[in-house]
């Protein structure tokens, strides 16, 4: 692999643009089908259990897939990839038809910095698995993902229609009114981890490293149990940035009929939902490598640790092999954001939509100076505890 990194690099950023495509895209729209077995979950109702292939309807096992509703996620992708496009002739079709595609392209990119597991090198350090190990990479995250709101203000203004463009407005608002305090709310971390006289860092790995006690002054504790504030605003940011409910204000039915997609139908519709459930697997993904461990099992249980104790009571040198360690993680930090995104689901059907008159209230009046506050708190509490 090295010699082909050095050899055809350009090669190699080609494969991991695919790689990125096939497994974020199919997760995003995985997510769909999820929801809707949620809803129903928590609705007391059966969910879609129908659909099934006709060739495969007579074959015995086939049922249980059925009627799990495994089947409806393919009829879904059919339906929006073969289905008419409509084009309204109101819109300006050139931003119209590009809205959906700048939708997808933040969320594909912001992948690329975020680490999904790690392995042990020859020395026994952590090495993390990831695309772009950027020095930057919560920069990075957040300068990229910013951007994706351009896809829906461009949609909005594009439609031309009221209820459109006053989605749009509604998106750009909400994004500034979020993106403050959730910034706010991670500094306290970077400020804990990155000690006096030490180099500094805004990447990932650091962070997980200090709460895999690996690093100086890191004991192995996750930070929600040491800054439970600054998880509680940054999660409450992220529904709001990824316009999940009950802060969906851009889409907002009960009085926008559709909000900033009103006029989209078919496969352009679809993106957009695409995108921002590949959104929520991101932002999810950010807010386990930050406040809950990574990918470690459990507070004061580094991965490390976990690999050697499974190696002491078996005797099986296998897992210490890169690969073991490198799925072992992979599946401890799949599972964490499994556990977010299903969180984000069952909020969504359990509290109802805030007005837009609140969401701003709460968004400049209360979480603000909630962030403020705790910064400046953590800022002194820091200073006298490494200084």
């Amino acid at each position: 692999m090295p010699e082909l990194y050095y050899s055809h690099p350009y090669v190699v950023a080609v494969l991991k643009g695919l790689v990125v495509i096939l497994v974020i895209f199919p997760i995003a729209a995985a997510c769909s089908m999820a929801e809707r077995k949620v809803c129903a979950w928590i609705q007391r109702r059966p969910g879609p259990n129908r659909t099934i292939p006709p060739f495969l309807a007579g074959i015995p096992g086939f049922g249980v897939l059925q009627r799990l509703g495994l089947f409806q996620l393919a009829a879904d992708g059919g339906k929006f990839l073969f289905k008419e496009e409509p084009l309204p002739d109101h819109v300006n079709r050139f931003y119209y038809s590009l809205a959906p595609v700048i939708a997808m392209v933040p969320a594909f990119t912001t992948v690329t910095v975020v680490p999904f597991g790690a392995y042990l090198d020859a020395a026994g350090g952590i090495v993390p698995l990831v695309l772009a190990n950027l020095d930057v990479g919560i920069l990075a995250v957040f300068a990229v993902a910013s951007l994706g709101i351009y896809s829906l203000i461009l949609a909005g203004w594009a439609s031309n229609s009221k209820y459109p463009f006053l989605g749009g407005v509604r998106a750009s608002a909400q994004l500034i009114s979020y993106e403050l305090s959730m910034t706010l709310s991670v500094l306290p971390v970077f400020l804990w981890v990155n000690a006096p006289g030490m180099h500094g860092s805004l990447g990932f790995a650091r962070v997980v490293e200090f709460q895999s006690g690996t690093w100086t002054h890191g004991g192995g504790e996750w930070f929600i149990l040491v800054m439970p504030i600054s998880a509680l605003i940054f999660i409450v940011a992220l529904f709001a940035e990824t316009n999940r409910q009950p802060f969906d204000m851009p889409e907002s039915e009960s009085d926008l009929v559709g909000g900033f997609h009103t006029e989209y139908g078919g496969f352009k519709w679809s993106l957009f939902f695409v995108a921002e459930y590949a959104n929520m697997i991101i932002g999810s993904a950010v807010f386990c490598l930050l406040f809950l461990g990574g990918w470690n099992p459990l507070p004061w249980l580094p991965l490390a640790k976990l690999v050697h104790g499974l190696h002491h009571v078996t005797g099986w040198a296998f897992w210490l092999h890169p690969t073991a360690v490198g799925l072992i993680s992979i599946g401890i930090f799949l599972g964490k954001i499994l556990t977010m995104l299903f969180i984000f689901m069952w909020v969504r059907w359990t509290v109802p939509r805030f007005r837009y008159d609140q969401v701003m209230k709460i968004g400049w009046q209360k979480l603000l100076p909630l962030s403020i506050a705790n910064l400046v708190a953590y800022t002194i509490g820091i200073f006298f505890i490494q200084g």
